[in-house]
């Protein structure tokens, strides 16, 4: 039992069980260190968090600026042919509720 027969164990048990056991743990041990978020990128979801809850403000009061000017944009932005079918239901409501007072025209 010379030569091969006997390098081949030697060879294959330390691969199964140092080799193989020491190729999971490092890449587990990678993957976990992977996961973590680092200071640095808090910092940067901290900073586009306020980012946009300032955006989200400035867009609220420009809205608001918009619907004290015309509080019917958000239908005219939205799609302009519902907007007008909207607007000549509201001129048909309106010239049904007064007769003697003229329809609303764009």
């Amino acid at each position: 039992m010379h030569g091969p027969e006997v390098l081949i164990p030697i060879i294959v048990v330390p691969i199964l069980f140092i080799g193989l056991p020491w190729l999971i743990f490092h890449y587990i041990t990678k993957w976990k260190s992977q996961a973590t978020i680092t200071t640095e990128d808090e910092n940067l979801l901290d900073e586009l968090h306020e980012l946009a809850r300032r955006l989200d403000e400035r867009m609220g009061t420009i809205e608001r600026i918009i619907q004290a000017d015309n509080p019917n944009w958000r239908s005219i932005a939205a799609d302009p042919v519902e907007a007008a079918l909207e607007d000549r239901s509201e001129r048909i409501y309106e010239s049904g509720r007064s007769s003697n007072r003229p329809s609303r025209r764009n």
